[in-house]
């Protein structure tokens, strides 16, 4: 690679060499933002490193983090990596029986906790793993398993100098590019989660395919308010601000995002496309979304692209940032490959599609219209799953599960998942994926499912986008009193039905949307019906909603 850092670790280091004093982390503390040096986060690192390893952590080993965004979830990565073990996070949403059940499934010998919340969490969960090391970053009262849980500074402030150094040097000498990184439970929009094994040539390769597709500078400024927990923003927020060596501001929170741009300034962020649309309805809200710079000052006046993924970025919001300013731009990509395959850039870009291919990736379409890629991002396998694995990876190929085209100019279009069809009564094939990015393209529309799988025609729940509706009743002056009135309403329903049919006037006959139904509340991670990178769990929605999709289906009186 030229020189370049293979491993997650060289890739620490050199940026410490590099990076000495400047900035290299960004954290709100005491009503501020400060900074961590390069030098002491490598510092950082070499100790808690050092620490892990006098608890016997050796390579190979698996190691849980259980942690909201914080500095000591990125020193603990690191660190992870330099005691030459394999990183296990967990997303810090899930419920303490599923973060037992993938500690047990990885088998891990030590587990990272944030604080008192998550390891209470643990401690109820029914069945706990045995011979685990419980360690916290805040003071920690609660006990798992009968087990105290010790503090880790406790264990890093008897780690000298010279013992920090020499793990350092060993993981320098010892890790190599084709070496396990990290352990990614994912469970897709069904079934049991998998562990996806990444390596650090996975991520490596990756991180640098991505800054030489986009040109990123090194004057960058990321906030980063993504889970880490989530590939998305371990490689193109953390890895890419450590391979420039440009400094990485972790956002207070999700209500906290714009404030914090305005305190840190930064240059670059990465999304998921609720996001972007919440910042669109934001200004329009204000009545500033048409005043010059408005939306520039709102992400903090120095924003020169924001990336959007894990879900389809609709085209009015894209249109919506481009016509201010402000390039929006979208990805694909996939756990299993590391996250990036392809890359839309203020430089190259094309209206609904997802860009094309980085360097060293190669992308085609099989015959049957799924998605295949193939190259040094793709994953070394599930963890103890090898026939998931050969399954998904085959002829060197990996088969992503969703279907697309690529133009002449190799950009890709995503159409819907292969494994989502919907097969009506009349046995046509249905892509309902593709057909909900149309219809969420609508500023009254934040969300939709279409369901049809063996029916004669196909129907939609849809979630209106509360604030534009709002305004439309105002608008319009329709008598409603309560929201159940607002979305029973004719003139609402006549509304949705002709959005509705003009979203769906560009697709056929068989995958238009004969009813619909307006639901008061929409999907969320926390009730279950979204999976963490936001996809539709149809079957848990379908389940819940089952009396409302029947009555979409029941005979016309």
């Amino acid at each position: 690679m030229g020189g370049r850092a293979e491993t997650l670790v060289q890739l620490l280091y050199d940026a410490a060499r590099r990076g000495g004093d400047r900035p290299a982390v960004l954290v709100k503390r005491e009503g501020r933002f400060a900074a961590r040096s390069w030098s002491q986060l490598s510092e950082d690192v070499s100790r808690a490193a050092a620490a892990l390893v006098r608890l016997g952590v050796g390579p190979g080993d698996r190691i849980v983090q259980v942690a909201e965004n914080r500095y000591e979830w990125i020193a603990a990565d690191l660190a992870i990596q330099t005691a030459r073990a394999i990183h296990v996070p967990v997303h810090a949403t899930l419920a303490g029986e599923q973060i037992a059940a993938q500690i047990a499934d990885a088998g891990a010998g030590v587990v990272l906790l944030s604080g008192e919340e998550q390891a209470a969490k643990v401690a109820a969960a029914g069945h706990l793993p045995r011979q685990v090391e419980w360690l916290c970053y805040d003071e920690c009262s609660t006990s798992i398993g009968g087990q105290a849980v010790r503090l880790l500074a406790d264990l890093t402030s008897r780690i000298d100098a010279a013992e920090a150094a020499q793990v350092r040097d060993d993981a320098l000498a010892g890790v190599k590019s084709g070496d396990v990184a990290t352990i990614l439970y994912t469970s897709g929009t069904t079934g049991e989660p998998k562990g996806v094994m990444l390596t650090h040539g996975n991520f490596t390769s990756n991180t640098w395919g991505t800054i030489d597709a986009f040109g990123f500078q090194r004057d960058e400024m990321r906030l980063c308010f993504l889970p880490l927990s989530h590939v998305f923003a371990r490689t193109c927020d953390l890895y890419t601000s450590i391979a420039l060596g440009t400094p990485l501001a972790l956002a207070e929170g999700r209500e906290q995002v714009l404030a914090n741009c305005a305190e840190v300034r930064p240059t670059v962020i990465s999304g998921v496309p609720y996001f972007y649309a919440k910042v669109a309805d934001y200004l329009r809200q204000g009545g500033t979304s048409e005043t010059p710079a408005a939306l520039e000052k709102l992400l903090g006046g120095r924003m020169r692209v924001c990336c959007s993924g894990g879900a389809a970025l609709p085209d009015h919001v894209a249109e919506f940032f481009a016509a201010r300013g402000v390039p929006l731009v979208q990805g694909y990509g996939l756990t299993e490959t590391s996250p990036v395959i392809t890359l839309s850039t203020p430089r190259a870009s094309r209206l609904g599609t997802v860009g094309r291919a980085i360097g060293g990736v190669e992308v085609r379409i099989a015959g049957d219209g799924e998605i295949l890629t193939r190259g040094p991002h793709v994953m070394a396998g599930y963890y103890g799953k090898p026939r998931a694995t050969a399954a998904i990876l085959r002829d060197g190929w990996l088969h992503t599960g969703d279907v697309g085209t690529l133009d002449d100019d190799g950009y890709l279009r995503i159409t819907g998942r292969k494994k989502e069809l919907i097969v009506t009564a009349g046995g046509k094939n249905v892509a309902p994926v593709y057909l909900e990015a149309l219809l969420e393209e609508d500023p009254l529309i934040a969300q939709a499912m279409i369901v049809g799988d063996g029916r004669s025609f196909l129907a939609a729940l849809i979630v209106p986008q509360r604030e534009p509706l709002v305004e439309l009743i105002r608008d319009e002056a329709i008598a409603v009193t309560s929201a159940e009135q607002a979305l029973a309403h004719p003139r609402v329903l006549e509304i949705y039905r002709q959005r509705i049919d003009a979203r769906l006037a560009c697709v056929s006959r068989d995958e238009q949307v004969r009813r619909f139904r307006l639901l008061d509340r929409g999907f969320t991670i926390e009730g279950g019906e979204l999976t963490p990178t936001l996809k539709l769990r149809r079957g848990v929605i379908a389940g819940r909603l089952a009396d409302e999709i029947e009555a979409m289906y029941a005979p016309e009186m």
